[in-house]
């Protein structure tokens, strides 16, 4: 037979740990929902100086990768250039006419090349690539066609560049720069540059002869090209490159 007081004491202590048992288990649930808490400050806390980076760096590559495809463009518009200039003095030494019409009047003409004496194929003097604009979705360049307003202003901005001295062209495109590029002998205020014109939409579509090409892109560039700082306004030719 049981003794009551000895059931008794031992019900207490069992009850007792129970207790202690449960207060073990709440402090631990207690810790690990702060150490939650702490865990997911934290990581909150991370995310914020992630995102206060990513948009500190962004502007900084955005700049960087304008400034890769206008280095890409500039490359690609001077051998559109070279390519303009070789068919030219084929057309020229073959014809004799050392006028408009030794020009090319498309794209695909400086793709076909030009043909090599005795040979059957023609001479690539364009590549594919240098064909597309890297500054604009459509990559079509714009074409520049001779005495036209697009081209004065480019020449009024080479002069303001070089402090009114009109650079000019290889001596075997000199008649063509004569023909093409009406002189201009000094801008009207050598102090102040000049003013791009926005009334020379008519020779974007204008078809026949070009004498360079340019960007449709008219947004403000990242670097300078002869100090010009907008990309439709850069015109790549083989005049006043000497």
């Amino acid at each position: 037979m049981t003794n009551p007081e000895t059931s008794s004491d031992h019900n207490i202590f069992g009850s007792s740990s129970s207790r202690s048992s449960r207060r073990s288990r709440a402090d631990l649930s207690a810790r690990r929902r702060s150490d939650g808490g702490y865990t997911l400050v934290a990581l909150l806390a991370l995310m914020t100086v992630v995102a206060l980076f990513a948009m500190a760096v962004a502007p900084s590559m955005q700049q960087q990768a304008q400034r890769d495809r206008e280095q890409e463009a500039i490359y690609r518009g001077e051998q559109v250039g070279d390519a303009i200039a070789q068919y030219y003095l084929y057309r020229a030494g073959t014809t004799g006419n050392f006028g408009d019409q030794s020009l090319p009047t498309s794209m695909d003409q400086l793709l076909e090349g030009i043909p090599i004496v005795g040979g059957a194929k023609n001479r690539q003097i364009l590549r594919v690539s240098a064909s597309r604009d890297p500054l604009t979705a459509e990559g079509e360049w714009r074409l520049i066609h001779p005495r036209t307003q697009r081209l004065i202003e480019f020449e009024q901005s080479l002069m303001f560049y070089t402090g009114s001295f009109l650079p000019q062209s290889p001596p075997q495109l000199v008649r063509l720069q004569q023909l093409a590029a009406p002189p201009i002998q000094n801008i009207i205020n050598p102090g102040t540059k000049p003013a791009a014109s926005s009334a020379s939409s008519i020779d974007d579509d204008a078809s026949g002869p070009f004498v360079g090409v340019a960007s449709r892109s008219k947004r403000e560039s990242v670097l300078t090209f002869y100090g010009i700082e907008q990309h439709d306004q850069w015109i790549f030719t083989p005049l006043f490159r000497n």
